[in-house]
C-alpha cells in the first residue's frame, strides 16, 4: 500500500501528526527538560534525564519520518503507533501516582490525556492504512509485481 496514492485526508493527517511529533520532541530538549522528568516513572530502571532526551530525539525522528518518507508511510505509521503504545505506561503511572508535570497538574488533566493515547495510536495506524481493506484482485496484482 505504500506504493499506492495517498489520499488528501491521509496526507494532511500525516503532516499534522509529523509536525506534532517533531514539535513535541524538540520541547523536552530545551529548558523544559526538568518538567518532563516527572513523566518518567520512578520504577523505570533508566536515568530520567536520559529517557527524556532519548524520547525527545525519537519523537523528532518519527515526526520527520512522517513528514519526509511518504513512500514508507505504512512502516513509519506502525512504528509511530508502537511508540505511542510504549509510552502509555509512563502516562498511566503519572495519573495513578498523581505526578504533576508540564501542564498536567491535576487528576482530570492526567486522566484526559490517557483517553487521547488510543486516539493517537489509531491516528498513526490510519495513516499507515492498516485499516484499509484491499480486494483479492488488488492483492494478487501487487503480489504479481
Amino acid at each position: 500500500m505504500s506504493g499506492s496514492a495517498e489520499s488528501l485526508p491521509r496526507r494532511l493527517a500525516r503532516w499534522l501528526l509529523g509536525a506534532f511529533l517533531t514539535t513535541a520532541g524538540v520541547t523536552p530538549l530545551g529548558p523544559f527538560q526538568v518538567q518532563f522528568r516527572g513523566q518518567v516513572p520512578s520504577w523505570f530502571p533508566v536515568d530520567a534525564d536520559l529517557v527524556v532526551l532519548v524520547s525527545g530525539v525519537v519523537e523528532i525522528v518519527l515526526g520527520l519520518a512522517l513528514l519526509l518518507l511518504a513512500s514508507r508511510r505504512r512502516v513509519v505509521g506502525v512504528v509511530v503507533a508502537l511508540f505511542f503504545v510504549a509510552i502509555f505506561p509512563g502516562n498511566l503511572w503519572q495519573y495513578l501516582d498523581g505526578v504533576s508535570a508540564f501542564g498536567l497538574d491535576d487528576d482530570r488533566a492526567r486522566l484526559t490525556r490517557l483517553f487521547f493515547q488510543p486516539l493517537l495510536v489509531g491516528w498513526a495506524l490510519w495513516i499507515a492504512e492498516v485499516f484499509t481493506r484491499t480486494s483479492r484482485r488488488e492483492r494478487s496484482r501487487s503480489a504479481a509485481g
